[in-house]
């Protein structure tokens, strides 16, 4: 009986439960020297002059360093993209450009002395118009980078066609914020460094791709990939926004370097929101066209945008946003463009689908309205108009070819389980009778892609001459169960238990390439690649077991039921993998080992149906979500368990950004949301009991017929919930209300459109 399938316990979790994890900031090092920021308090000045006698002369205190001290070249632009003009400098030379931007970096004795000092940094400002809205930023009337002459970063412009509209009956056209959210996750960021006597740096980081982080700290500091040793130990969440670095990375390796001791360096949560890479934000200008019997012809997208301060991987996520425009239909005419705009405030990254929730949100929206507009029932709209399962592989208006669907199916799974129409016969009856609490239904049909850029990865499967195995994977874990899975992958081709499995990863040392963890790619790159290195080990173990056995190669069978190999039909006189590592060992002194770089032959493409019940205090506007049907298919499933975990995750964070999470600045771009009192983080009390459904459509890309899984829920939910609200809403004339849907919002769109019909 295979192991694959099956809810596995996590194996990561009793570590996690008792003891607790490890943790950068919990790393022991002796005689370490602690670093602080002095930050900005501006959103965009002229640094006059930085005063750092006082902090220099102050107790513990042991240097001061300013962009000059370290000499240091600019971040790297984001794929040669972007303009020189707007690289981000290592500390903030001569103009700071947002609130938190680090200008000078502290390092004393003790943690408590950096701080105090820190507060006897003078900085002399000389303030500047600041650039909150993108909408405002790409007019140019106030330029952030002076010698690139412009706020615009990037542009795909596809030209505007009008005519692809041509003979639609109907014609609706909205705009769409897509609010910037904070990532939060529980462990902000945290570094440290020391030096070797070999001059080797050393370097432990809480991220999401430590061979990421080793090659990209060698290149700022002028040395060789060799000389740059990365170890991630336990990372509490990192949802995108960890797999960049970032320049207090560099600091803390170029300080350990300067100085001669160990470095480390954790952020407080304020400056965690402040500088950890923010996800979304765009504003969308979108527009759909079709017939009246609910058909779908055309969609078109304008996307704006906001990159923050300094163009970053933010500024490329609307390629990603393109790619998946049409979503799950069949729209003969669609196209995307964008334009990313730098603004005064913090740098946007990859967060949690890190574009595709955008695409997602916009179509699913517009679907809605558009069904609104004909007097259609909005699960009818998408049924007609669904990419039929015989259609695969299907490509869409922009080139992007999907693999494998069942999209109807997750349809009519979330619909039947739901009880769909029993939910609209109860939101007619609470609208007839006036009911102050007004049930809303909302649906997102969703498609997305995983591992969207196809890279490969590393997996290699070691047995030991005592018969357990160790399995090394580029992939870094922060959450999703790596070593669960991975062991269930190597335990189903070996044989062998899986708590005789050990699986290491984030260690550059060990693991000799990776690629990292992000865009939802691990299993289907690094699983993969460790599935594919077990079923060579097996192939290796079949010559020794040969030679021992003096019989022919094709003759030997593996037995997984009891993990021996043997002759055919004799299956009495056997070998253990013991026996098979000590004789490789003895052989020839190599353990038997099996390492595979495995390239990625393409994109998967994951799909399901969200389905959110919502009831909505129309006196008050608040918002509660009563039900959430999450149907979900991301091909073949290892471990329902694990699959449900990031279901849940993904669900909440999804949710969260449809009802509570933005991340707020005033007009002179000063963060009102910079800690967790003032920005609405989601909690168990805002959500119910989440319904969870898989089917399985495995893809014929990999082996395994695994796609991605661990973004879907953000995917999938945002828009339903969004939906769901507006839909509580429809029969009082509302017919949009941004997002997040706070109370405010929501109470203040029932009195705009009562004005409206009162007018």
């Amino acid at each position: 009986m295979s192991i694959l399938g099956n809810r596995v316990v996590r194996r990561e979790d009793p570590k996690f439960l008792s003891v607790g994890g490890t943790y950068v900031a919990d790393l022991d090092l002796p005689g370490a020297l602690h670093l602080v920021f002095v930050r900005s308090s501006m959103a965009h000045a002229r640094l006059a002059s930085i005063d750092t006698s006082a902090a220099e002369a102050a107790p513990g205190v042991v240097a001061v360093f300013t962009h000059h001290d370290l000499g240091l070249a600019p971040m790297e632009t984001v794929v040669g993209m972007t303009p020189e003009a707007m690289t981000q400098p290592i500390l903030a030379a001569g103009t700071v450009r947002y609130v938190g931007e680090p200008i000078a970096a502290l390092v004393a004795e003790t943690r408590e002395a950096a701080v105090d000092a820190a507060e006897l940094v003078v900085v002399d400002y000389e303030p500047l118009a600041a650039v909150v809205d993108p909408r405002v930023a790409r007019r140019d009337e106030t330029i952030l980078f002076p010698d690139a002459g412009t706020n615009t970063a990037l542009t795909l412009d596809m030209g505007r066609d009008e005519a692809m509209f041509d003979g639609c009956e109907v014609r609706v056209q909205q705009v769409i914020v897509n609010q910037r959210v904070a990532p939060c996750p529980l462990e902000v960021r945290s570094a440290a460094a020391f030096v070797t006597p070999e001059g080797r740096v050393e370097f432990r980081s809480s991220t999401q791709a430590p061979h990421g982080v080793r090659d990209t700290l060698a290149r700022a500091l002028a040395l060789e990939p060799d000389d740059v040793h990365v170890i991630s130990p336990d990372v509490g969440g990192g949802f995108g926004a960890k797999a960049t670095v970032y320049t207090e990375d560099i600091v803390v390796g170029w300080c350990a370097r300067h100085l001669g001791r160990p470095v480390r360096w954790t952020e407080t949560r304020s400056e965690s929101m402040l500088g950890l890479g923010h996800g979304r934000g765009q504003v969308q200008t979108a527009t759909i066209g079709g017939s009246r019997d609910g058909t779908i012809t055309a969609f078109d997208l304008a996307v704006l945008q906001d990159c923050g301060a300094y163009p970053g991987m933010g500024t490329v996520l609307p390629f990603m946003t393109r790619t998946m425009v049409s979503g799950v239909y069949t729209i003969p005419k669609a196209e995307c463009s964008f334009e990313s705009v730098v603004t005064n405030t913090t740098p946007t990254t990859a967060y949690r689908g890190a574009g595709r929730p955008e695409a997602a949100a916009a179509i699913e929206r517009m679907v809605d309205i558009f069904a609104a507009e004909i007097g259609m029932d909005p699960a009818e709209v998408r049924r007609r108009n669904l990419i039929a399962s015989d259609a695969f592989p299907y490509t869409t208006p922009v080139g992007t070819v999907y693999d494998v669907g069942e999209y109807r199916r997750t349809l009519d799974i979330a619909l039947d389980v739901a009880g769909y129409d029993e939910l609209r016969t109860e939101q007619r009856r609470r609208r007839d009778a006036g009911d102050p609490r007004q049930l809303g239904v909302g649906l997102s049909c969703y498609v997305e892609i995983t591992n969207g850029i196809p890279e490969g990865e590393y997996g290699s499967v070691e047995v030991r001459p005592d018969g357990t195995v160790v399995v090394r994977t580029g992939t870094s874990p922060h959450g999703q169960g790596h070593v669960t899975a991975w062991s269930m992958l190597v335990a189903e081709q070996l044989g062998v238990p899986i708590e005789d499995i050990e699986v290491i990863h984030g260690d550059t040392d060990v693991v000799p390439r990776g690629v990292g963890t992000f865009g939802s790619r691990s299993l289907q790159a690094g699983g993969n690649a460790v599935n594919q290195a077990a079923i060579d080990v097996v192939e290796k173990a079949k010559d020794i077991a040969a030679d021992l056995f003096e019989a022919a190669r094709e003759d030997i069978v593996l037995d997984k039921s009891r993990g021996v190999f043997h002759v055919v039909g004799t299956p009495a006189l056997a070998r253990g993998w013991a026996e098979l590592a000590t004789a490789a060992v003895a052989a020839g002194g190599n353990p038997l080992l099996a390492e595979v770089d495995l390239a990625s032959p393409g994109p998967t493409f994951p799909f399901g149906t969200h389905l959110a019940v919502v009831e909505v205090d129309t006196e008050t506007g608040h918002v509660t979500l009563v039900r959430h049907v999450a149907v979900d298919d991301a091909g073949r499933i290892v471990n329902p368990l694990l699959a449900e975990g990031q279901v849940h995750g993904g669900v909440a964070q999804g949710v969260a950004q449809a009802l509570l999470e933005e991340v707020v600045y005033d007009g002179d771009g000063n963060p009102l949301t910079a800690n967790l009192a003032d920005y609405s983080f989601i909690s168990a009390a805002e959500l119910p009991s989440f319904e969870t459904l898989f089917t399985e459509t495995p893809t014929p890309v990999n082996p395994l017929g695994a796609k991605g899984i661990g973004e879907s829920g953000t995917i999938g939910a945002t828009p339903a919930v969004h939906n769901a609200v507006v839909d509580a809403l429809a029969h009082l004339g509302v017919r949009h209300v941004d997002m997040p849907a706070t109370p405010e919002r929501v109470w203040n769109a029932i009195r705009d459109a009562a004005e409206r019909k009162g007018a």
